[in-house]
């Protein structure tokens, strides 16, 4: 199937061409045609599916022929795409600036973190899609520099994201602002009761899209790990840059925003080039990084899990698990960043004894158990036989310690990303996990808004 059996419109199918895309993944093949009869859609797609240009390349057509059929007058908010973070917020609006570069439309991407003159300044000039965190849209809604009644087409993306960051309450919110009469896609990884019952609330007789199972991950990324201790983290990270020179970018994972911050330095003091991305820089900060990474100035990007979901890096080839995540789910979300749309990846996993359990969790959610590399110098045996749990074997083979990867259309996940349960240990709190959970919730949302 191509582009053109899609019905799209020839400025659509121009810029599509200008970025080299010729055939439609699933999710895009069965979302478009659905959009672009007007329908409700309930998509769960996982990450690296192509779910952006689903939904963002038929909304374009159809406000585009909207506008063209409309008496000429001031541009007001015809589509709005609420999402949970500030880096995936401005990557969509990315993609509406790519795939609408022939079309007569506007769009702005606003969040918080930054000075909201230039986001009002635009506003006035007129808008007609908006891409918004919900921190910073409520708080342009409350000083009335938006109105969203002329809002015809609502997109709700990572949803289960929203969920666990605590913006359930905030997205209620703005869909009250919203008027009845519209069209509303709402995209999720997983669909918890939760987002059931959201979706139940907000969608009109919708239809499901679903693309690659839950839980999975891309048969296209090779994915090892690495028994070590704990201090000799930093060692292995760096024996592995120097010593693997096809490693020419790596995104690196840590738990913590502390964690980040030493790897970057320990690297950087080694004479690798990295930079960190997580809730405590500033939104410029963590713009700067990101585009160095992409323009490869900077080798190591390091990041925490608020930016799991948000980075879409082209041609990315590796990502590294510095620390493993100790909610499954997200692991999925991590590794997803690297062998998207069917390209290959690599994914290596460091290991400590403290982890043990959160290894066993992944291999039992993915169900199949990650081969385990020996050939390096700090290689750790006490930690083996507590972290192998007999699971479904899937035929994996490699050398040097890296699996071949298969091919596949997608990586995806399960959904909740770091901080939807809270920690491994800690006693309950009613109604949302446990005490570390329910902080780093907080933290989530004060860093995205």
């Amino acid at each position: 199937m191509s582009f053109e059996s899609l019905q799209l419109i020839p400025p659509v199918l121009k810029a599509l061409g200008d970025k080299g895309y010729s055939t439609p993944t699933p999710i895009q093949q069965q979302a478009i045609p659905l959009i672009l009869q007007q329908r409700d859609v309930l998509g769960c797609a996982q990450t690296g599916t192509g779910k952006t240009a689903a939904f963002a390349i038929p909304l374009l057509q159809l406000l585009h022929q909207e506008r063209a059929s409309a008496a000429k007058g001031p541009r007001r908010i015809k589509a709005l795409i609420l999402t949970p973070t500030r880096e995936l917020a401005i990557q969509i609006d990315e993609s509406f600036a790519a795939y609408g570069r022939y079309l007569d439309l506007k769009h702005l991407v606003i969040f918080g973190g930054v000075s909201q003159h230039a986001q009002t300044q635009a506003l006035k000039r007129g808008v007609d899609i908006l891409v918004a965190t919900p921190g910073r849209l409520l708080d342009l809604i409350n000083q009335q520099y938006i109105s969203l009644r002329d809002v015809g087409f609502f997109v709700l993306d990572e949803a289960d994201r929203m969920l666990d960051m605590g913006f359930v309450h905030d997205v209620k919110r703005v869909i009250a602002q919203l008027p009845d009469q519209r069209q509303t896609l709402l995209f999720s990884a997983t669909m918890p009761p939760e987002i059931q019952k959201l979706a139940g609330a907000i969608l009109d007789h919708p239809v499901k899209v679903e693309v690659t199972p839950v839980s999975s991950t891309a048969e296209s990324i090779s994915q090892a790990v690495y028994f070590v201790q704990k201090q000799d983290k930093k060692h292995l990270l760096l024996h592995l840059l120097k010593d693997q020179q096809e490693i020419e970018t790596v995104l690196v994972f840590t738990r913590t925003k502390h964690g980040a911050d030493k790897v970057v330095k320990d690297l950087n003091r080694s004479g690798i080039t990295a930079e960190a991305i997580h809730g405590n820089k500033s939104q410029q900060a963590r713009q700067r990084a990101l585009n160095n990474f992409k323009a490869r100035k900077t080798r190591v990007l390091v990041a925490t899990d608020i930016a799991a979901r948000g980075i879409d890096i082209d041609e990315l080839t590796h990502v590294i698990n510095f620390e493993l995540p100790n909610v499954p789910e997200t692991y999925v979300h991590r590794i997803g960043r690297t062998g998207r749309a069917g390209a290959s990846g690599t994914a290596f996993s460091f290991c400590d004894g403290e982890e043990r359990a959160y290894l066993r969790d992944i291999h039992k959610l993915i169900s199949r158990n990650i081969p385990v590399v020996e050939t390096h110098p700090y290689h750790d045996d006490g930690v083996i036989n507590a972290s192998q749990q007999p699971v479904p074997q899937q035929p994996s083979r490699g050398h040097h310690g890296r699996p071949a990867g298969g091919h596949g259309n997608s990586a995806g996940g399960n959904g909740r990303s770091a901080g939807s349960n809270g920690s491994a240990t800690g006693s309950n709190r009613p109604g949302g996990g446990n005490r570390q959970g329910w902080k780093r919730r907080r933290s989530d949302r004060q860093a995205a808004r």
